[in-house]
């Protein structure tokens, strides 16, 4: 597969790594913490979870769909608690607006998105990240908010996941983890928390009017 020639991947998308997987015979796209990607490609989105929460969802008559990986951060991480949560539920809003917007613009009809759920673990009672349990309620809510149906979810437990999402059919490769995986999950969600109250105490600029 050396010459292989990888196609582009959506407008807007361009950092987002994407490689050929010869295990699966197709592109697969990267989401890290924080990011999402959107596709209608014959190709794989891939992330791995521990507290956070990823939302897989397309419309299965274009084949069109996309993943997002967010997290809801705790307030033990600021001390002015009542600012971060408000900004988490934004944020939260944010993650989930920026892909169903997304699929919406590629052509997909918001009656016909389905969404399929993972994530949201409790790795571990000592950690900061304690908080899958509110991204499990925050995705289901928006969800029923929106209308849109969840025909499949594995959600909480004490298990890291590696997902891999097939927008254009809706089928997933899901995977638990080995408790060998959580440290280095937690240190990734972790920096990645940090790097959302870093914005909010820098940043003069609302998400939402």
């Amino acid at each position: 597969m050396a010459n292989l020639v990888i196609p582009p991947a959506t407008k807007g998308f361009e950092e987002i790594p994407r490689k050929w997987d010869s295990k699966h015979n197709k592109i697969i796209a990267r989401v890290d913490p924080g990011c999402f990607y959107i596709t209608a490609q014959d190709e794989y989105v891939f992330t791995r979870l521990g507290s956070c929460v990823a939302a897989c969802i397309w419309d299965p008559l274009l084949g069109i769909g996309g993943l997002n990986h967010f997290l809801l951060p705790e307030r033990e991480l600021n001390e002015n608690w009542h600012e971060l949560t408000s900004y988490s539920c934004r944020y939260g809003n944010f993650a989930m607006e920026q892909l169903i917007n997304g699929i919406l613009t590629l052509g997909g009809q918001r009656k016909r998105l389905k969404a399929k759920i993972f994530g949201g673990a409790q790795m571990c009672k000592e950690t900061v990240l304690n908080v899958g349990q509110s991204n499990i309620e925050f995705v289901k809510s928006y969800l029923d908010m929106e209308g849109i149906e969840i025909v499949a979810e594995d959600l909480g437990g004490p298990w890291p996941r590696k997902v891999l999402f097939h927008p254009n059919s809706g089928k997933v490769l899901l995977k638990r983890l080995p408790s060998s995986v959580i440290k280095r999950v937690e240190t990734e969600e972790i920096a990645y928390v940090k790097g959302i109250i870093k914005d909010q105490t820098e940043s003069k600029v609302e998400l939402f009017d």
